[in-house]
């Protein structure tokens, strides 16, 4: 068979990445083209565009970009048509994806959405457009499968992805040293408002060190660039080893998204940090009705984890935050039994290669 990925965030690429891997094995005469990253490449997918590409946060920065998205969207429906997949995997990155979900709908196409949209957290709407545009929704967080199916969506949950991913490389609690983890994000606009920040907050504790989990897709002038001329000497860089780092740090600070769920099931204390445009923050406010921003806190329904946003995401605050988190022992030992909840709700292991199954089967 002939699928079609389409990944726009590094999140995305992990994820596909590893489905593509049991693809292969399901389907070993398998055809990929994927948007991805150099995970899907390594898997074996042909890739159309690259993530660095395809990097849009926030509304404001999405108007800016509007022109060049609007490019690649008319790009990636041109070589669907020229590709002819037998089904469409559309991995995350909702703005883009829904629209192609409704092009490849109309020419008769299969669409599976995997990881749903967070479409409960604003805009409830866009399930109705999911529902009569999507074959299959595959969602990774297990509140949303009761979500979809309250508005008839076909929906099937088969646990998290990163359950798998990660292993049992979340069970070192013996290893583990005094290292503080930082995560600035995967895109560019996080990385520029938070790791300047962290640096900061690192200055505050020259007894610590600091590992700054990188990217090489931005190399690393772009990491020095960004933290400054005055980089303290217990920071340091260390690329493309997210889990190596977090395997052994002792507390991490996060900025919010996927990396606060790796974080937490590496049974690493946290506190996740968040800041974004001005506008952006208005209209969200505006338009959200969630009472958490990190996977953690939203799976588990109520703040197990310090979620300091916009103008509380400050150098004082998160350093008031790293000192309980690096001596308060019944604080962290509260936050590891809450881990454990978490990780009893993320349900099935193996869920990367029960999705393969899914997707692989004749007719879909």
């Amino acid at each position: 068979m002939k699928y079609y990925v389409v990944a726009g965030e590094a999140s995305g690429d992990l994820h596909g990445a590893n489905l593509v891997h049991n693809i292969f094995l399901k389907d070993p005469e398998a055809q990929v083209r994927a948007w991805g990253g150099e995970r899907l490449e390594k898997e074996g997918a042909t890739i159309v565009k690259y993530l660095d590409e395809m990097s849009f946060m926030g509304f404001v920065e999405v108007f800016l970009s509007l022109p060049k998205i609007l490019g690649l969207l008319n790009y990636c429906k041109s070589d669907i048509k020229s590709y002819n997949p037998d089904v469409i995997i559309l991995i995350d990155y909702p703005g883009f994806n829904l629209r192609i979900a409704e092009f490849a709908h109309k020419l008769g196409y299969k669409v599976v959405f995997y990881i749903s949209p967070q479409i409960w957290a604003w805009n409830k709407s866009r399930v109705y457009k999911i529902k009569r545009n999507v074959d299959l929704m595959i969602p990774i967080l297990p509140f949303e499968k009761d979500f979809y199916e309250r508005y008839g969506v076909n929906v099937k949950y088969f646990g998290h992805p990163l359950l798998d991913e990660i292993g049992d490389r979340c069970k070192v609690d013996g290893d583990r040293n005094e290292d503080i983890a930082l995560l600035p994000g995967s895109r560019k606009s996080e990385i520029q408002r938070m790791l300047p920040v962290f640096v900061e907050v690192a200055k505050r504790f020259p007894e610590q060190k600091f590992i700054i989990a990188a990217m090489s897709v931005h190399g690393k002038e772009y990491y020095e660039r960004v933290c400054g001329c005055s980089v303290p000497d217990n920071v340091q860089l260390v690329f493309d080893k997210t889990y190596d780092v977090l395997s052994q740090s002792g507390v991490a600070l996060v900025t919010s998204g996927t990396a606060t769920l790796e974080t937490a099931l590496f049974k690493v204390p946290q506190v996740v940090c968040y800041k974004t445009s001005g506008i952006t923050y208005t209209i969200a406010r505006v338009l959200t009705s969630v009472k958490y921003i990190s996977l953690v806190n939203l799976i588990l329904d109520k703040q197990l984890v310090k979620e300091l946003i916009q103008g509380d995401c400050n150098v004082g605050s998160i350093s008031e935050e790293m000192q309980k988190l690096l001596y308060d022992t019944e604080y962290v030992s509260g936050m590891m039994d809450g881990y454990d909840e978490l990780r009893v709700k993320l349900g099935n292991v193996d869920a990367s290669r029960l999705i393969a199954e899914e997707i692989t089967k004749k007719p879909l």
